[in-house]
């Protein structure tokens, strides 16, 4: 069992996973361990959003960092039915692990029960399965996403006033775990503000549509919630310059904008006084987090819930799932320059 204080130190490059002194490798959750240098297989979800490109762009960089054998890559666009024939492919040449982050949560269980079953270890990143056996979950605590977003917009808002919600897919985790809670926090503390419902699947032209039309009904909107900004920041700013309702913080008339990534384009606007604030989603972690438990994996580690070094907390979401929620800050005009923050370094 590796003492959960142990991981941190594995992720820089001139220590070995088995520099953690109090580490022992008991075999894999799945029967046995293949070996540290065993290939990896790695399917991208898609490369339509900002944030998933920047994930794409972190994971061969800390795949070298951490002397993960990775393979080349897929991309499954999206699709669920995609992710399914990646998979078998890159088990076909040979992988030994697999990092995937299922897009629909609920449509990979059969795919996740036969890896199981042929003892190939599964850490997914950025979402959770609603069934099935996978090693080690790389998340961050969505419902906080929701929670955050819904107490800026409701003290901005002097909790009055109507917000749109652009929620993403339901049929994810991800998408549930944000609506749900900024649901919740809305209705128990801010029960002033009328909130839009506007279901996306992640799609910034449904986005675009669905605010085009609220804001021709309803003009006095004075907040917005988008739970993706990679896929919802420039449909939105178009919209709102379109409808005249893009306006500095100092106009009453603002649209108070909430989001979440923490892409460089977030950032920007934020900066720009286009938008007001994000959580970041740490698209840097994600990737280098993975890899580390893919090689853990493969070198039969085990661990358990608590806190880490990494300023995040390893959780028993259920099934036999671990899953390590990674921090992710809110992030405004004051400290949108933190040269910590990953969107503050990407492409340096």
């Amino acid at each position: 069992m590796v003492p959960v204080r142990t991981v941190a130190a594995a992720a820089l490059v001139v220590l070995s996973l088995t520099a953690c002194s109090q580490s022992t490798n008991t075999g894999s959750p799945n029967g046995s361990a293949a070996g540290a240098n065993a290939p990896v297989g790695v399917d991208f979800p898609r490369a339509d959003s900002d944030f998933w490109n920047s994930y794409i762009k972190y994971v061969p960089q800390f795949a070298k960092d951490l002397g993960v054998n990775m393979m080349q890559p897929t991309n499954s666009q999206n699709k669920v039915e995609s992710l399914v024939a990646n998979v078998q492919t890159l088990q076909s040449q040979g992988a030994k692990a697999i990092v995937m982050a299922p897009q629909d949560t609920g449509a990979i269980a059969t795919t996740l029960q036969r890896l199981e079953q042929q003892k190939i270890p599964v850490v997914t990143v950025d979402t959770r399965p609603d069934q099935g056996k996978v090693y080690m979950v790389v998340r961050a605590d969505n419902k906080a996403y929701g929670e955050k977003a819904c107490k800026f917009l409701g003290d901005k808002l002097g909790g009055k006033g109507k917000v749109v919600e652009f929620q993403g897919a339901l049929s994810s985790i991800n998408g549930r775990d944000r609506s749900e809670a900024f649901k919740a926090c809305m209705t128990q503390n801010y029960p002033g503000i009328t909130v839009f419902e506007e279901p996306t699947d992640w799609e910034g032209a449904k986005a675009s549509a669905a605010l085009q039309t609220r804001l021709t009904q309803n003009p006095d909107i004075k907040g917005i919630y988008m739970q993706a900004g990679g896929v919802f920041l420039a449909p939105t700013l178009q919209v709102l310059k379109s409808t005249s309702h893009l306006l500095p913080a100092s106009d009453p008339n603002h649209v108070f904008v909430v989001s979440n990534d923490g892409i460089p384009q977030e950032y920007a606007s934020i900066r720009k006084g286009e938008i007001d604030a994000t959580v970041s989603q740490p698209a840097d972690l994600y990737a280098k987090w993975a890899l580390f438990y893919a090689k853990a994996a493969l070198e039969g580690k085990t661990f358990q819930p608590g806190r880490t070094d990494h300023d995040s907390t390893i959780v028993d979401v259920g099934n036999g799932n671990l899953e390590d929620q990674l921090a992710a800050p809110l992030v405004t005009k004051d400290n949108v320059d933190d040269k910590a923050l990953w969107g503050n370094q990407i492409g340096q």
